[in-house]
């Protein structure tokens, strides 16, 4: 082989080799400092944009029809978090699923290193709250239970995923 063929061959070697180690440090940077957690935030409205315009001083506002009262509510309207590192954390239910776990794309990111990244899923279904382990390293419990199939959760029943606890409130 010529001197030119080695001399190539050892700088390939040594591209190689640095982007090895830094892959390795970045990886070793996510283990110590955890999944970083994304504030989503609705969108207000575009500087210049125009307002929404009401009728004119001159002109009656139209009568609105009666409406019915709204449904009142009789399960649970929010999933709270009441024990771990994001105490005090709630989130409204609506018709879809929670999906709980550490990965950015869930809905609750819980970071800690008991939580698997798509750990649990709280849902509706049959007109009440069901809490479905979706196959995590550590269990999801309901009431001190650790649960192997879709469970029917009460409000005010203690779900513990990880180190954090939560539960379904009026």
């Amino acid at each position: 082989m010529s001197e030119l063929t080695v001399t190539l061959l050892r700088l390939g070697y040594l591209v190689v080799l640095w982007l090895f180690v830094l892959a390795t440090v970045g990886v070793l940077r996510r283990d110590l400092y955890g999944t970083k957690i994304v504030r989503r935030l609705r969108r207000a409205p575009a500087p210049g944009a125009a307002a929404p315009q009401g009728p004119g001083p001159t002109t009656a506002p139209p009568e609105e029809p009666a409406r019915p009262a709204p449904p009142v509510r009789t399960g649970p309207s929010r999933l709270a978090v009441t024990s771990g590192p994001l105490r005090g954390t709630t989130l409204p239910l609506a018709t879809s699923g929670i999906l709980v776990g550490r990965a950015p794309a869930c809905t609750l990111v819980l970071d800690d290193e008991y939580t698997s990244s798509r750990h649990a899923r709280v849902f509706p279904q049959y007109g009440e709250w069901w809490v479905e382990d979706l196959g995590s390293t550590n269990g999801t419990f309901v009431d001190e239970m650790r649960i192997v199939e879709p469970t029917a959760v009460q409000p005010g029943t203690p779900i513990r995923v990880g180190q954090s606890t939560l539960e379904l409130q009026r």
